[in-house]
């Protein structure tokens, strides 16, 4: 089955099959020709490490929700997207039957995603933030990948551009007291997230950008 599939198979199990327009558009919109990383297989995965986590959120289907629309607006010369997309969210659901808590929680979800910083009790946050940064955690040829995929979506910011806000984004993310939220995302990603940040950042200091 093709990854357009399994999510439109995924949303209408999750919104219903009169659902169905809504979930082509959020898939259409996660094909756009100018995304490289933020895709439907960025979704896919997200919505993987969601059904891995999803013991330890307070509503796992407001977390799958809220990944659906966390990236549905995305442009790389804007820094609104997570306020777009949750704006989305909020026009979209209440037409689907969704109660009017569970799309505020949603767009509160979709907002967040923005500096992925939850509260301590924060249990739907946690693991929707948990799920977007898990490929800080990927193998060296999975981060080389992603690394990549980051660069050519921004492929029209010059290099030396491009590498100062890079580092900025890494710098930002080390300082964080936490990268995961969850018990097990801790155990799971912690570690090796913050050593691939380390290797990039010493990379970008080299004006290196790793590659696959």
């Amino acid at each position: 089955m093709s990854t357009d599939a399994t999510l439109m198979e995924r949303w209408t199990a999750l919104a219903g099959p009169r659902a169905r327009a809504v979930g082509e558009d959020l898939v259409r919109r996660y094909r756009e020709p100018h995304r490289r990383y933020h895709t439907v297989e960025h979704l896919a995965a997200m919505l993987a490490v969601i059904d891995d986590l999803a013991a330890a959120a307070d509503d796992p289907d407001a977390v799958r929700y809220a990944a659906f629309f966390h990236d549905a607006v995305y442009a790389v010369d804007r820094a609104d997207n997570e306020e777009r997309s949750a704006r989305l969210a909020e026009a979209a659901l209440p037409d689907l039957g969704v109660d009017t808590g569970t799309v505020a929680e949603v767009a509160r979800l979709v907002r967040l995603t923005a500096g992925h910083a939850p509260q301590p009790d924060d249990r739907n946050g946690a693991v929707l933030c948990d799920a977007d940064l898990a490929v800080l955690a990927a193998d060296e040829t999975g981060y080389a990948a992603y690394v990549s995929a980051v660069r050519a979506e921004y492929a029209q910011i010059p290099d030396d551009a491009f590498r100062t806000g890079r580092r900025a984004v890494l710098e930002g993310l080390a300082r964080l007291p936490r990268l995961f939220h969850t018990d097990i995302g801790r155990t799971r990603y912690e570690s090796a997230a913050r050593a691939n940040l380390t290797r990039e950042l010493a990379a970008l200091s080299t004006q290196r950008v790793p590659h696959v």
